[in-house]
């Protein structure tokens, strides 16, 4: 991530928008933050009342996930930024403190993770390249989840034909178009799962008709529209920080992006751009959900802004989709709302989408972490058997003590702790370096 003035004032100009969004109750990037919004725009509740949801919510992932990232990746993630900008908006007293405030917490972020990079780099036991084996399996597990959503809600019998399915067009899809092994199966099981949940809900002939519920949307979300100025220029900064290789959206294409960048791998970009695609097409019915209800918009919208930053060829055209790809679906918020209030098995979905992709970014972070661990013990004479030894014991401690850290962050945070483990085992002189 290059330090220069032009990455700074475009992280810190994103993160004083997003707080002043977050306090003003226009956009949050926390699903679980958004429902409580109203509450406290509609008094119901006090400003004190949702900073404590907030940062209950929040805080651990920050800590974990949006540093531990950070870290692995020298990429700068909405982890990190968006869930504390949430916070500070959310806690802010005044509304122009919220700016200023976020604006700092942006310049620290910037400032500070690439300094702790230099100083992890130069260590004996290279804990960042050992770390860049974590996102190893994330693609390749992301893209599982679809079959595993449909599992969850249609049953084992059309659970297997479509796995089946989706393990064929993996292996024959690639050989006759550009698109990847993995694209193919996410694609691919997006494609069973909403057809599926479309012909139960006309076979069931459970297709609703619009009732009084369309005018609380509709109020809803004329909120939204009238937010679009700022939603539009949360929009282009995003896909200018994603253009600028200092910011990855998700676990599907931070890890790609990272060696992408340090390799000039060109390649590799589009095959995160298209895992980041297909992640913001699965994920429409929750945030379209959410939004609808709440009249409160995702401070990323469907995530596809992400996408455009990956791709745009310049800066300039990354700000332009990224603000017209904001305005575009608000505009078509209103009639994606319609069509999903008719499939309600679409909507159903939303939560089992949810669930299955946390189950394989997890399965897949802790594999690659754990390969992380004994590829860094490979590099002293304790040896991989070692460095297996001291991950697999910091997960299994977490699962024995109630899982204080969440199974999707305790992959990365053990990687991170076995090279800081073994780089104070040699420090003291108890290990040597192999070889």
């Amino acid at each position: 991530m290059e330090i220069n003035l032009i990455n700074a004032l475009s992280v810190i100009a994103l993160c004083a928008l997003t707080s002043f969004m977050s306090h003003m109750g226009m956009a949050v990037f926390h699903d679980g933050i958004r429902p409580v919004i109203p509450e406290y725009l509609e008094k119901r509740m006090k400003r004190s009342e949702i900073a404590s949801v907030a940062f209950g919510l929040s805080v651990g992932f920050i800590a974990s996930v949006g540093i531990g990232n950070a870290l692995a990746t020298n990429l700068m993630n909405p982890w990190l930024l968006f869930l504390a900008t949430d916070i500070i908006g959310i806690a802010s007293p005044k509304k122009w403190l919220a700016p200023i405030l976020g604006g700092l917490y942006g310049l620290l972020c910037f400032t500070g993770i690439s300094a702790i990079n230099a100083v992890l780099t130069g260590l004996p036991i290279d804990l960042i390249g050992g770390m860049g084996q974590v996102g190893t399996y994330v693609v390749t597990g992301f893209a599982i989840f679809p079959i595993i959503a449909i599992f969850m809600q249609f049953g084992t019998k059309k659970g297997l034909i479509s796995a089946l399915v989706v393990l064929v067009l993996r292996i024959l899809g690639p050989k006759f178009s550009t698109i990847s092994a993995d694209a193919w199966t996410m694609m691919t099981g997006v494609i069973i799962l909403i057809g599926l949940c479309i012909i139960k809900d006309l076979s069931n002939k459970n297709k609703d008709a619009e009732d009084d519920s369309n005018n609380i949307f509709s109020e809803r979300v004329g909120r939204i529209k009238k937010n679009l100025p700022f939603l539009m220029a949360a929009g282009a900064l995003i896909a200018l920080i994603c253009n600028l290789h200092i910011f990855a959206g998700s676990t599907v294409s931070m890890f790609d992006l990272s060696t992408a960048y340090a390799s000039g791998n060109v390649d590799l970009v589009r095959t995160a751009a298209t895992n980041e695609l297909m992640r913001g097409l699965s994920f429409i019915p929750l945030i379209a959900t959410t939004a609808i209800t709440t009249g409160v918009y995702g401070v990323a919208g469907f995530t596809f802004v992400y996408v455009a930053g990956y791709l745009s060829p310049n800066p300039i055209i990354a700000v332009v989709l990224g603000a017209g790809i904001i305005f575009a679906e608000v505009m078509l918020l209103g009639f994606v709302g319609k069509f999903l209030g008719g499939f309600p098995s679409i909507r159903d979905a939303s939560d089992n989408i949810r669930s299955s992709m946390n189950q394989v970014v997890e399965f897949a972070l802790l594999i690659g972490s754990i390969g992380a661990c004994a590829s860094m013990g490979t590099a002293t004479t304790i040896g991989a058997a070692g460095g297996f030894f001291i991950g697999g014991t910091i997960y299994l401690i977490n699962e024995a003590t109630g899982r204080k850290v969440m199974r999707m962050a305790i992959g990365p945070i053990a990687a991170i702790a076995c090279g800081i483990i073994l780089n104070l085992l040699y420090l003291v002189q108890l290990i040597g370096l192999a070889g």
